[in-house]
């Protein structure tokens, strides 16, 4: 059940900053991105520890702020483990708060969850966090394997997350 995302206008956003780290978080955004495109999540033969959606889509987005004379760079998860950015642990917070030296902005790549973990990483730098997408809901989906190596998710339907009402959120 990942998490669908819808993206923002990270270039409008990012007006007046001339660099900005990505964080991605691997697995809810790169799901989106692959169901978007109906492609396969991964192909396992080719590459275990990436999305080539995904990585495409970081392609794109880097291209299109190099072009409004943005400097980036990706902060890259690679083992397993750390791909649920929410859920990383004080060391890979450290790694973040290291590379982020030298960068104006963040640009998360994520759920709520995931731009929160950033923010309490960078709250005592001078760096602006925007994010990059926003959740639209979570994702009901089929998870297929077809051989020889393709992981996808098919017959995806997005579920709204239920809000409280005004009632249960004064009360809650």
């Amino acid at each position: 059940m990942p998490i669908h995302l819808d993206d923002l206008d990270v270039v409008s956003e990012i007006k007046g900053v001339s660099s900005a780290l990505i964080v991605p978080c691997n697995l809810c955004p790169g799901v989106t991105v692959a169901v978007r495109e109906n492609r396969p999540f991964m192909r396992l033969t080719r590459s275990i520890l990436k999305s080539a959606p995904f990585e495409e889509y970081m392609e794109s987005l880097q291209s299109r702020l190099q072009e409004v004379g943005v400097r980036t760079e990706v902060f890259r998860s690679h083992l397993y483990h750390q791909w649920f950015l929410c859920m990383w642990t004080d060391g890979r917070r450290k790694q973040l708060e290291k590379a982020v030296k030298g960068y104006e902005a963040v640009i998360v790549l994520g759920c709520d969850s995931a731009t929160e973990t950033v923010r309490q990483v960078v709250k005592s730098m001078d760096c602006r966090v925007i994010e990059g997408m926003r959740v639209a809901g979570i994702m009901n989906a089929k998870m297929r394997f077809r051989w020889p190596d393709r992981l996808s998710f098919e017959d995806c339907q997005v579920c709204p997350i239920s809000k409280p009402t005004e009632k249960e959120a004064i009360s809650g």
